[in-house]
């Protein structure tokens, strides 16, 4: 869902399966200690799971 979505608004994104890159999982593991994904980080800001109105707040895209 949070692909589509950003696809869909023209939102750059960079991909990490973390299935396969221990290195980013490992990375996930260390940033929110949890396993959920997705987790998107925009700025500083950590979102686990697709929380869409929180994701719209940090990139300033209003009411979508």
């Amino acid at each position: 869902m949070a692909k589509d979505y950003f696809n869909e608004n023209k939102i750059e994104f960079t991909e990490h399966d973390v299935a396969t890159d221990l290195e980013a999982r490992q990375e996930m593991m260390n940033r929110s200690g949890q396993m959920g994904v997705p987790q998107i980080l925009i700025g500083d800001e950590l979102v686990v799971g697709f929380d869409k109105p929180r994701i719209d707040t940090l990139l300033g895209l209003g009411d979508k």
